[in-house]
């Protein structure tokens, strides 16, 4: 597994990428790996407002249906639209392929340095 150090992480197994002022959203290769291959990815839309710990979209695999989970509050600034196209990204490079883009940020979910959420997966096992 990967646990790029310049991220912080979610329990719920997304990334964010501080970019200035704007968090840069994707899912781990922790969740990526647990998912199998992504088939879809229902996306939210630009402009939406998200809350940290409440779910924004969800990914479909050829295991399950999980749901995306927003590590931050604030307002959708930008989608990555190439993923309604090829979803398989999100396996292909867990840490290229962000989700969204959020700026406006209002609070966050506990988040964890890349140490602290690789002991966390270690437990999940």
């Amino acid at each position: 597994m990967n646990y790029p150090v310049d991220l912080k992480y979610s329990k719920s197994h997304e990334w964010v990428k501080m970019d200035g002022d704007v968090a840069v959203i994707g899912i781990s290769d922790f969740a990526q790996n647990a998912l199998g291959d992504v088939v879809f990815v229902n996306l939210p839309q630009d402009g939406d407002s998200v809350s940290a710990g409440e779910s924004f979209g969800d990914v479909e695999s050829v295991k399950t249906v999980s749901d995306l989970i927003s590590p931050v509050s604030g307002t959708i600034c930008q989608v990555n639209e190439a993923l309604l196209d090829a979803p398989e990204k999100l396996n292909q490079d867990a840490y290229g392929a962000w989700i969204m883009k959020v700026k406006n940020l209002d609070g966050e979910e506990e988040l964890l340095d890349a140490a602290a959420y690789e002991a966390f997966c270690a437990q999940e096992g």
